[in-house]
């Protein structure tokens, strides 16, 4: 684990480092912190601020929930199905120095009822285009309820959910974060967030 990942686990007062195969399946896929240093850059770029609420598919222990409120102050909610990791982001809540701007859902992705203010959605490829598919209809359909800027990220994305992003008429690419440089394996061109508006 890099330096910054330590550094940050520790001045957040959280453990969110460590990939989980354990209950992985063809629908929900492995738990994998995103990289702080790609939060970082995300953070930087200004499409977060106070007034939004982000939700994070597949959150894992909480770790984009909670340097997320950390660095841009929204509030923001997790949601997870695997019942291990949310009882460790429940935990990491109990001593996070964000811990009060966020919270976390024990439920699929696709059975959770969107709060009207959510504004912001976050994606690091956490379960199958059919789970994404049910998702992405939900988050629209809130659209035309929620009349604010709705914006969508995609870190390391694959293949099929470009395909299944680029099939949508309703979403319009916004910008490419590159991150190439954050890491040595730099020909990977996986290594980005796509960002959509609604």
């Amino acid at each position: 684990m890099s330096e910054n990942e330590l550094r940050w686990d520790k001045l957040l007062r959280i453990r969110t480092s460590g990939r989980d195969d354990s209950h992985a399946d063809e629908y929900n896929f492995p738990y994998e912190p995103t990289p702080y240093c790609v939060l970082e850059r995300l953070a930087s770029k200004g499409y977060i601020g106070k007034k939004n609420m982000l939700v994070d598919y597949g959150c894992g222990k909480g770790r984009v929930a909670f340097f997320l409120s950390y660095q841009t102050r929204c509030r923001s909610i997790g949601i997870e199905c695997d019942k291990e990791l949310f009882d460790r982001a429940i935990s990491n809540k109990e001593s996070c120095a964000s811990g009060n701007r966020t919270k976390f859902m024990s439920t699929k992705a696709e059975a959770f009822k969107l709060p009207d203010e959510a504004d912001r959605f976050y994606f690091f490829n956490p379960f199958s285009v059919t789970i994404l598919k049910s998702v992405l209809h939900k988050i629209i359909k809130l659209s035309y309820v929620n009349l604010k800027q709705m914006l969508l990220f995609f870190y390391y994305p694959s293949d099929e959910y470009i395909a299944e992003l680029s099939s949508i008429d309703e979403l319009k690419p916004v910008d490419e974060i590159d991150c190439h440089d954050l890491f040595h394996n730099t020909g990977n061109d996986r290594e980005r967030v796509l960002v959509y508006e609604l």
